[in-house]
């Protein structure tokens, strides 16, 4: 898709979001999340914390390449920081930086010059593939978020996008792992919220993940456990990759328990 359409679904995925935050009472921000040691507050603050580091990578990629230089664990002591700095912030405060900083962001992407290839905390990437890696990030804590305050949301079309990156990234969830990406092709055929077909690779090819998108992109993110998933793969490289597939930059990270959400 081109720049302009990923930056819609974007905004539409950040306006969701923003929906179930933006009526809570103060009290509610400090409500826990599945993820350890994080509240509500938490992933909003880590939310604008990234996307204000993304419009430095866009507006300014010598000085965000520059922090690249540092220590993994110094980079991923300051996005702890980040989430923990926006959880002492008074909620409406952080509501309101968190909408600068992702408007900031767009507006920004929307300016790259075409070719242009983006720092971050992976490979560099187009402005295209940033802003759809800001959806996946928005979706899985907006997860995150809704798990938290007990709300079931309802799956969109913009699921695609985080399973294209899902798909994309099969390499580098290998190399996440220290271990080597096969060369068998695996073919992934997913069921769309309006119950058409989804595809990536040769339809032809033995080996396969198919099941519906929204479980995928779930596993993708690590947001529910393999188990609690109706996700099918056949063959010893699709069950693999299944285990560590990941649609996001960094370590593979813990995931959720089995049956942590019945």
């Amino acid at each position: 898709m081109d720049l302009s359409t990923i930056l819609s679904d974007l905004a539409d995925e950040n306006a969701d979001l923003d929906q179930l935050v933006a009526e809570l009472a103060d009290q509610a921000w400090a409500t826990p999340t599945p993820a350890e040691g994080w509240t509500v507050a938490h992933q909003i603050g880590h939310l604008a914390w990234t996307d204000s580091a993304a419009h430095q990578a866009v507006t300014d990629p010598t000085a965000f390449t520059e922090g690249l230089e540092r220590p993994v664990d110094e980079i991923l002591a300051g996005l702890e920081e980040g989430a923990a700095e926006g959880a002492r912030t008074p909620p409406p405060d952080l509501l309101a930086r968190w909408r600068a900083d992702r408007a900031a962001l767009a507006d920004a992407l929307a300016h790259v010059p075409e070719g242009t290839r983006v720092p971050w905390y992976g490979p560099p990437m187009s402005p295209t593939s940033m802003a759809t890696a800001r959806l996946m990030e928005a979706w899985a804590h907006g997860q995150d978020v809704a798990d938290a305050l007990g709300v079931t949301r309802i799956p969109t079309g913009r699921l695609r996008h985080i399973a294209h990156i899902a798909v994309r990234a099969r390499g580098f969830a290998y190399l996440a792992n220290g271990q080597e990406l096969p060369d068998e092709q695996v073919f992934v055929s997913l069921v769309a919220p309006d119950e058409t077909n989804w595809t990536w690779g040769d339809p032809r090819a033995e080996q396969r993940i198919e099941g519906p998108a929204l479980d995928f992109c779930l596993a993708a993110t690590q947001r529910r456990h393999l188990s609690d998933l109706s996700l099918r793969a056949t063959g010893p490289d699709a069950e693999h990759w299944l285990g560590i597939v990941q649609a996001y930059a960094g370590p593979p990270g813990g995931g959720r328990r089995p049956g942590q959400f019945d």
